[in-house]
């Protein structure tokens, strides 16, 4: 087997296009005209990711009569939606460890919802006709250091008492699935994740709401919102729509309602992928159940294969600019991709010679209890859910049933949980909110250090309720 010390990681980056990888894709569409002069309808979705696609399309699978409009900034799935890992997941809460920690009493109705939603998801595409390379693969979380061998036992002795499937895997077992030197153990979910090409995802959503007589205007960024007598009006570059309700699905960036601004922080997050996998490099490290990946750290890697057998690797640097600051210039950052392919090489040393062909990066929305949360303002005529910290693939159509909900002044049993009806804490102003932030990550790449012994900083997190545990 190869050293790793005599791989040069920085040589598998030289030729790779910095561009996301999904959306090279040539079933790309083109887009929709912009929006121009006044719209008037029932529902009008401010947003084209996941999140804005499922609530436009529920809202008219629940009721085929309601006029629907969608606006988007730039293009139907061109942000997180777009460029994500592809790992759709039934966790509503950002993972069970995080469930568990914030919602105890209600976790089991979670994982029994976020399988009924995953279930809801499979079902959809397989109706809409929606070709995304969907496979239900399950997925396997890794063990890289001792510490993680004792978490993961305990996740798998805890995890089914709250319905969730996790199959404890020593460190043959686990290498009999996915050969790497560094898997001690592991943990088998074989239910609560399917895999999926996220650009198509994102494009089918968007061709079946058309179906179904959604109107989405692209290229259409909205400038503001106001009330006008029983209705909403939201300006737009080059006209406006009044709507009787209005569902803001605007992720990471700045929410047309000042007032939930500082629960929301966007932070950059960076994946890479190989050029398709040969036959006899496959074979070196099996993966021949093409399970999603992750290790346990807290600066985690996720990894999974794409349908032509490349490795899709991603994770571990997440990054917060000063002032919650935006910008193209970001989502490449050499210095994380040099980081990514040094890790990609330790875990797999059998590949040396792989070569990426294409790095990228991009901000993703988080707040400060890590999973989504809900609201609704202007006496119930604005819905919306915000805060999916990487893991919307699956819970942007929960979010979308709750937003509906909320909207058409239901009471469900998803309305009623204890996590939709409460908030997260706010960020603080600047700059506590970078100087938090900062030391957090900083701390949490220490504990990977340190055997995973969480500082002081850490432990007063944790009792705040605001520790990360995923």
């Amino acid at each position: 087997m190869t050293s790793f010390s005599t791989i040069n990681p920085t040589r598998s980056l030289v030729n790779a296009e910095p561009a996301p990888f999904w959306l090279q894709d040539s079933a790309r569409p083109a887009p929709f005209p912009a929006l121009a002069g006044e719209e008037q309808c029932d529902l009008l979705v401010v947003g084209g990711g996941y999140c804005g696609l499922w609530t436009a399309l529920l809202a008219k699978e629940r009721d085929p009569g309601r006029d629907v409009v969608l606006i988007e900034a730039r293009e139907v799935g061109w942000a997180a939606s777009g460029r994500n890992g592809g790992f759709c997941a039934s966790s509503l809460t950002h993972g069970f460890g995080n469930g568990l920690a914030r919602w105890p009493d209600e976790l089991a109705e979670l994982e029994d919802l976020g399988l009924e939603n995953l279930d809801g998801i499979e079902e959809a595409v397989r109706r809409h006709g929606i070709d995304c390379d969907w496979e239900r693969t399950g997925a396997i979380d890794v063990a890289t250091q001792p510490h993680q061998v004792d978490e993961l036992r305990a996740y798998a002795e805890v995890a089914p008492r709250f319905g969730v499937s996790a199959e404890f895997l020593g460190a043959e077992e686990v290498r009999a699935e996915v050969d790497s030197p560094t898997y001690l153990a592991g943990v088998l979910d074989r239910q609560g994740t399917a895999l999926v090409h996220p650009a198509k995802l994102a494009w089918g959503l968007r061709d079946a709401c058309v179906r179904l007589g959604v109107r989405i205007y692209e290229r259409t960024p909205a400038s503001g919102l106001s009330t006008r007598g029983g209705r909403m009006v939201l300006t737009t570059g080059y006209g406006r729509v009044v709507a009787r309700r209005v569902a803001l699905a605007t992720n990471a960036f700045p929410p047309l309602l000042r007032k939930i601004r500082p629960f929301v922080v966007p932070v950059y997050d960076y994946a890479m992928v190989t050029e398709p996998l040969s036959r006899e490099r496959l074979d070196s490290i099996g993966w021949r159940n093409r399970y999603g990946m992750s290790d346990s750290g807290n600066q985690f890697h996720y990894y999974r294969l794409t349908a032509d057998d490349r490795i899709l690797w991603g994770g571990y640097d997440a990054v917060y600019h000063y002032g919650s600051r935006l910008s193209g210039d970001f989502d490449q950052r050499p210095a994380t991709f040099q980081k990514l392919a040094a890790n990609f090489f330790h875990t797999f040393p059998q590949l040396e010679g792989v070569q990426f062909t294409h790095t990228w990066g991009g901000v993703i929305d988080t707040c400060t209890r890590f999973s989504a949360f809900f609201g609704t303002a202007a006496q119930g005529r604005v819905g919306y859910a915000l805060g999916f910290t990487g893991l919307g693939v699956g819970a942007t159509r929960f979010a979308a049933q709750v937003v509906l909900d909320r909207l058409d002044g239901l009471d469900t049993p998803r309305t009623r949980l204890t996590m939709v009806r409460g908030k997260p804490v706010p960020f603080p102003p600047e700059p506590l909110r970078w100087l938090g932030i900062e030391l957090t990550r900083r701390s949490m790449a220490r504990a990977d250090r340190d055997g995973g012994r969480r500082n002081l900083w850490l432990r007063t997190m944790d009792t705040l309720g605001l520790g990360f545990d995923s």
